[in-house]
């Protein structure tokens, strides 16, 4: 099983960026694909999620509600986060991952970070002028 981020970088704060999480080694439609964020000193914690089985059931963290969108591609194994007018607090390192007991992104909220089975290495996303 591995996951990869990419896509990160600078963008100047009211910017857009969009993440990509490839995936492989495992059946991506059948699973639930969690974006996740750390900085320094702060714990990690989930930013969005995606459900698989064919569903389109999403969950995102109240600070990013109508500026990021979680998508995916089965197609293409991958999974995408656009992140739209973007903050200086949306700085981070960003993290995909997935949790093959998770039973849709409903539970994503109160799954903590620690119980994800599997993640791929961060991309770097730093807003500022």
């Amino acid at each position: 099983v591995q996951l990869q981020a990419s896509g990160g970088g600078l963008v100047q704060p009211g910017g857009s960026v969009r993440l990509s999480c490839a995936t492989s080694g495992f059946a991506l439609n059948y699973y639930t694909i969690g974006w996740f964020r750390q900085v320094p000193g702060k714990e990690r914690e989930v930013v969005s999620c995606i459900s698989g089985s064919g569903g389109s059931s999403t969950y995102y963290e109240d600070s990013v509600k109508g500026r990021f969108t979680v998508s995916r591609d089965n197609a293409k194994n991958t999974v995408y986060l656009q992140m739209n007018s973007l903050r200086p607090e949306d700085t981070a390192v960003y993290y995909c991952a997935t949790d093959f007991e998770l039973q849709g992104a409903r539970y994503c909220g109160t799954n903590h970070w620690t119980r994800w089975d599997y993640w791929g290495p961060g991309t770097q996303v730093t807003v500022s002028s």
